[in-house]
Order: structure tokens, then sequence, then C-alpha cells
């Protein structure tokens, strides 16, 4: 019977425990302080000492005496910052010196004092600390207090500074320009400075908002752009007269995004005295050309063949050679690659294209610059070895270690921290102790940080390191089989290979146990929290929001069967479920051919965001990667890249994301 492993109930911690090494950091007298640690953290964030206070003697010294007690007094006093002495801030402050947990406080402390109206003391702390370093909170929070210490020599200069930005102010700054509003040293010309930057940044409410200062025309301006954004296929029926040139282009770029064709319509509905000459005219029609390219609408390829010269830039030149490669076009492949520039040629994607097409043309030099790219390891080199039937070059070469050296940074004081901070769970405050420590080693030392951080299992930074010293041939390190038996596991619970979940993990979390995406997604595998409910409620797995979605194994449970759920959803098709997994499976079945299938090469270089196309790319290389180093044999990418089958059409998505 199989043992399950990564239990529900399995710890952050325990995850990282798991991964560790043997070491210094091992014994029981280290564990022991972790476990304090663990403990009393919770409480001191919710700003209780009450275990800590509970402790007997020989727990409170071993716990004070522990290399993050300074995290653990730091956290209390944050918490409690509304009540604190200000002696004991100071105290603390003056023990911790620069350390992150002192450099947290000291900031909080700063706002306090403000609040509670201790100005000199929080102009002590700016000046030692803040000043020049252009955080506008602060300083308008130094110019306040100067105001208040009638102190107002050189005020209005630095609050002009702050005021002449194209977007809200922070609202620490409210304050310092009602002062200068009420002493009539804001001019016009300031007005129409920061009403021309609000333009500019595309902040048209607040240009409406500065325009009520200035006069009615600029007034009705803003408006008009305003109704250009909110409406702009409205805005395109009205018109113009050639006044508002530029705001019908801007609204002809964002109605675009939504739907190219009516966007095109209506841009070639108006009259040429509305839209001015070519400088206004062709940068729009690049722009519906791109998306209608993007979108794969008929007529794309006609649209940006015919763009003037003038607005073809590498972006077009990419398009173009991707819709001859949808057409099969060799000859026009060829072409536009050739019209780029030497370094876009030699990137890797069309190094592979063109020899493609020059073995479909008969080109004798095909096979050698197929052979050239098959020799590198990486998707195109593997899709080059596919053609010629040769061997992938994976090309594994482990770190050579330096012994002493890694005695010595096992022992270094910020790294001592960086690695507690990951074995107790605080992996977003380890990450950044251990980033601010690297940034500050030689490259030789970087390098062996890079291999002790591989033998703690602390993978994303000893991935993110080697990729800063662009070392790349340690697979071991750079690929590694993180939480292995979990992957293994529940893979095969859902059904999918566990190199895929690998390679899916790899990609979007560098194996981070509670990494955040812009979107909202969560934890190893990068669930949004709606998914995570629905396949927990599926597998009858406890939800508990974010904290489940932290748990390492559970986050891989729910991950894989999610993965499941797309391969399913597109019988097998990986390639369409690993675009669906990072960009939404509605847009992947937008994206799918109208009409005959499609090779999936072909199909993932027609993806129209580059995010999603350089993803299924990174995940592709990375599974044949991690096949190779589970099993010890070679996967090839062409047993993997099934063709692209239409779908029954969908409606469009709004492309407000994009």
């Amino acid at each position: 019977m199989r043992r399950r492993i990564g239990t529900i109930g399995i710890s952050i911690a325990a995850v990282a425990l798991g991964a560790a090494v043997a070491g210094p950091a091992a014994e029981p007298a280290a564990e022991q302080q972790r476990e304090l640690f663990r403990t009393a953290w919770q409480e001191a964030e919710r700003g209780q000492f009450g275990v800590v206070e509970s402790l007997p003697a020989d727990e409170r010294a071993a716990l004070e005496s522990y290399v993050l007690w300074p995290d653990l007094e730091g956290a209390y006093l944050r918490s409690t910052i509304r009540r604190a002495e200000a002696a004991a801030i100071r105290r603390y402050l003056d023990a911790n010196g620069t350390t992150k947990p002192a450099r947290e406080l000291r900031y909080q402390w700063s706002l306090e004092l403000v609040r509670r109206g201790d100005h000199r003391a929080y102009l002590d702390i700016y000046d030692a600390f803040y000043d020049e370093l252009g955080i506008a909170r602060l300083d308008c929070l130094a110019l306040q207090s100067k105001l208040e210490l009638g102190k107002s020599g050189g005020v209005a200069e630095s609050a002009r500074q702050l005021w002449r930005v194209g977007r809200s102010q922070v609202d620490e700054c409210d304050p310092v320009f009602d002062w200068m509003r009420d002493l009539d040293l804001l001019a016009t010309a300031d007005y129409e400075d920061r009403f021309a930057l609000a333009l500019g940044a595309r902040e048209f409410r607040l240009a409406r908002w500065l325009a009520r200062q200035l006069d009615p025309s600029r007034l009705a301006l803003a408006t008009d752009w305003l109704s250009a954004q909110s409406d702009p296929a409205r805005y395109l029926r009205r018109g113009g007269d050639g006044t508002n040139a530029d705001r019908l282009a801007y609204a002809a770029e964002q109605l675009t995004y939504d739907d190219p064709l009516l966007a095109e319509s209506l841009w070639k509905a108006l009259p040429g005295n509305a839209v001015g000459g070519p400088g206004v005219r062709h940068p729009v029609e690049r722009h519906i050309a791109l998306w209608t390219a993007r979108d794969r609408l008929p007529g794309a390829r006609m649209r940006l063949d015919a763009l003037p010269a003038a607005v073809v830039d590498a972006e077009v030149l990419r398009w173009r050679a991707r819709t001859a490669l949808e057409a099969r076009d060799w000859p026009a492949v060829r072409q536009h690659i050739a019209a780029m520039t030497p370094g876009e040629r030699q990137h890797d994607e069309w190094r592979f294209w063109d020899a493609v097409a020059r073995r479909y043309l008969s080109d004798p030099g095909a096979e050698a610059a197929l052979a050239a790219l098959a020799a590198e390891r990486g998707y195109y080199g593997f899709l080059a070895a596919d053609e010629l039937d040769l061997p992938y070059a994976f090309g594994h070469r482990a770190l050579d270690d330096a012994p002493a050296l890694l005695r010595a940074l096992e022992r270094d004081p910020a790294l001592v921290r960086a690695r507690e901070l990951f074995l107790v769970g605080l992996d977003g405050r380890a990450r950044s102790e251990w980033d601010d420590a690297i940034s500050r080693l030689p490259a030789d030392e970087k390098l062996q940080a890079a291999i002790l951080a591989h033998r703690w299992g602390w993978h994303s930074r000893a991935i993110a390191t080697v990729a800063m010293l662009s070392e790349y041939d340690d697979l071991e390190l750079r690929y590694p089989l993180a939480f292995r038996e979990a992957f293994i596991e529940y893979a095969d619970d859902a059904g999918i290979p566990p190199t895929w979940a690998f390679g899916i993990a790899r990609s979007e979390s560098l194996f981070m146990r509670d990494a955040r995406s812009g979107a909202g997604a969560i934890g190893l595998m990068q669930l949004l929290p709606s998914t995570g409910r629905e396949m927990a409620g599926n597998l009858q797995v406890p939800y508990a929001g974010m904290n489940t979605l932290v748990d390492a194994a559970v986050n891989i449970r729910l991950g894989t069967a999610y993965l499941a759920r797309m391969a399913a959803r597109y019988d097998g098709n990986r390639i369409l479920a690993t675009a669906a997994y990072n960009a939404g499976p509605q847009r992947v079945d937008r994206w799918r051919p109208a009409n005959e299938p499609l090779d999936a090469r072909t199909w993932i270089e027609l993806i129209p965001y580059n995010e999603t196309r350089r993803y299924v790319r990174r995940v592709l290389e990375a599974e044949t990667i991690f096949h190779w180093r589970l099993y010890g044999e070679t996967r090839r990418l062409r047993d993997q890249l099934v063709a692209v089958t239409p779908s029954a059409p969908s409606p469009r998505l709004a492309s407000a994301s994009r």
C-alpha cells in the first residue's frame, strides 16, 4: 500500500525543514529555538507577548539568544506602536542598528511620531535616514513637521517638486498643498504644468480637477479626453474637425484592444481632415494591424504588409514573420526575419524558424543551422534536435564547490539570519534578507552562496542567484526535484506526468511556497483563491484561504488536480492546457484555429500575449529537463506537440487586462 505523504496538515515550516540538509542549524538546540520562535511570532504580530513572558527561564533565555529574537521583539513593538514608550523604541533601534526589523520599526515609529505631534523627533529621524530617498509620503510629512515647528524656509520650493507629478499625490501631501494654496504660492503656471503632466500620464480625472482651477477651455479638453477613454466607439462615431485628432487616435487605440475590426471601421469612416497627417494616421494603422494579427483576424497579414516603412519596427516584423509562418509562406518567413536587426535575428526563435524555412526551400545550409542550434540547451534547441533526430544537448555541469568558502558563508551573520527566517516559514522576509546580503558579495562568493541555498533546500534563491551570474549549466541546482514525493504522488492521483507539474511550478513560482502574483494567484503552483476553493471542494480538502494555498503539499495537490482538469478540457492536449493555466481557458478557446488543425509549434508562436507565449515555451523546456532529471531519459518535444484543433467560436473577451 502506498505511503501517503504531504498530508493536508503539514505546515510551511515543516516543509522547509524537510528540505534542509543536516548541519549546524539542525542541532536540537537550534530546532528548539525555532519552535519557540514560531509559537511566539503569531502572538507578537497581534501585539501579544504572553507566550514569551510565560516561558520557563531556560526557554526564555534560549529564545532571547536566538538570531531572530530581534525580529520577534520588533514585530511586537510594531504591533503595539500606538502605546509604545519612546524609550523602549529608542533602546531597540540603538541595539539593532540597520537590520531589517529595525528599519521596519523605525519607519513605523517615524509615522507614529507625527501622529503624536512630536515633529522635532520625526525630523531627526527623517534627516538621518530618509532625506533624499524620494519617498513622497515621508517627504511631505517632513514638510508638514517643518511648518508645525515654524520652519517654513524652503518648504514651498520642495513642495512644488512634489506637486509637479502627473498622478494623484499621496494624502500626506494635502496639508502642504493646502498651505501653499492658502498663501497663493501655487501659481497658474504650476497648475498648467501639472495639467500637462496629467494628460501625458493619461490621468484624465486628475487633469479635469486641475482644469477647474484654470479656465473653461482646459476643462473642456480634459472632459473630452475622458469621453475618448470611457466610450471610445461613441467618441469615434462623433468624429471631429482636426482639432481633436489626438483624442480620436487615442480612442481608436483603446477600442482596438477590445475590437480591432470595429476600431478600423470607425477609424476609416473619419474624414481625412479629422485625423491629420501621417504622424497621427500611421501609428493607429500599425496598432490596428498588430492587434488583428494577435487576434488572428481575417486580413491581418495584408494589413501588416501594407504598413508604411515609417512605422515598421521590431514588433511589426515579428508579426509579419508569424503570420507568414501560419500561412507556411517560407520565402516570406525568411524575408521578414532578414529584415530584422542582427541582434533580433540571433534570438533562438528566429534562428530556428529561419533554418526551418531554409529546409523547406531546400537551402543546403539549413541542416548546419539547425545542427548549431541543436547543440544548445533550450526549447528551440530541442526543436532543432527533433528536426534532425539528434540527441538533446542537456549539457549538465555541476558547479564546483569551495568547502572553506562554503563554511565561511554558512557562518555569515546575514545569511544565517536569512536561512533561519526561511526555516521558520517567513519566506518573504527571508528572501529580502538573502537578496540584500547577496548583493554585497563578490561573484565567487555569490556562486558558493547559491550552492549553499540549494543544499538548504531554498531553491528559489539558488536558481535566482546563479541566473544573476549567468551560470546555467548546473541542472540539478536550476531544476531541483523539490517536494519530489508530493509532486509524484499527487500528479499520479490526478493522472498527469509529475514532470509537467514540476515544469509548471518552476515556471510559476521557482518553488516559492508563498509566491503571490499581481493577479492574486498564490503559492507554489500559483492558484487563484477561487480556483483553490473550488478544487479543494472537489477533493474534499479543508480550505482556509491563504493558509491552505501557502501549504506546499496542499498547493501541489490542488494545482495538479486543476492541471488535470485543463488537460481533460482540451482532450489531453497539454500545450493548450499549459496556456490555459497561465492565461485562462476562455482566452485559449478563442486562440484556437478557426478551420484547420495547426502545428503546435506554430500555434505557440501565434499566442498573442508575450507572457503566455514565453510561459508555454518555458514550461515545455523545463518539463523536458525535469523528465531527464527524474527518469534519466530523453522525452522528445515532438512527442508532446500535438496539433491544435479548431474549437467552436466563443464570444470575444474584453481586453482590458492586456
